[in-house]
């Protein structure tokens, strides 16, 4: 696994790295400033990070649209405070059809993440609720991407989301230094393909790429 680590320390180097447009830029401040405002009153992330917001958050999720180039359904779970979900979404507001769906239990976050969402017009969806209802309730059939940022191990995440998985589905999961051990784990019980790919933001960090998801038992159902 080839380390391709991206220089960002601001807004002007992540838009150097990422060639977004203007338009896309001045909704990703947006995002930046309501984060920082609403920071002072609510725990969105934790404050230490703030100093590389455009590194740990931004380049963090953007990291991952490279790695959808047609998907139209996106299933983002655990959003917080929306990463990375609704900085894809709003790297893919210009896609035909693209909608990203932000699952978020807490109320505080997820009122953050809808204000975000008003203030920038991104193409996003916030469901406040756990994602077992989310999954129960019938939201979204087989999404293209399925991601999440530390939230929970692998098996759990595979667990929750297992029954949504359809044949084309590909999860996307940003994880840290134990992302081989998590994949060994997950394989006990699940049979899937799988890419390892390296951060762009952290040197320890690891892209798990997971499609062709199936139960182990053929006996059982996803």
């Amino acid at each position: 696994m080839t380390q391709h680590l991206v220089q960002v320390i601001d807004a002007e180097s992540f838009s150097a790295a990422t060639s977004v447009s203007r338009e896309t830029m001045a909704r990703l401040l947006t995002y930046e400033a309501l984060l920082r405002k609403w920071q002072g009153s609510i725990n969105l992330v934790a404050s230490s990070s703030l100093a590389e917001i455009w590194n740990r958050h931004f380049l963090d999720s953007a990291q991952l649209v490279p790695l959808a180039p047609t998907a139209r359904s996106w299933v983002d779970i655990g959003s917080g405070a929306g990463f990375p979900g609704l900085v894809v979404a709003i790297l893919l507001a210009g896609r035909a059809g693209f909608r990203m769906h932000l699952v978020e239990s807490d109320q505080k976050k997820s009122v953050f993440m809808r204000e975000v969402i008003r203030a920038t017009g991104a193409p996003a969806i916030v469901h406040m609720m756990r994602i077992e209802e989310f999954w129960t309730g019938g939201e979204v059939a087989s999404p293209d991407i399925i991601s999440a940022r530390a939230l929970a191990p692998l098996p759990r995440l595979l667990d929750w989301t297992s029954s949504f998985w359809g044949k084309d589905t590909i999860g996307l999961f940003l994880k840290g230094q134990g992302a081989a051990a998590e994949l060994t784990e997950s394989a006990k019980n699940w049979i899937f393909d799988s890419e390892a790919i390296a951060s762009q933001s952290d040197p320890s960090g690891t892209v798990l790429k997971l499609w062709g998801l199936r139960h182990a038992n053929t006996g059982l159902e996803r």
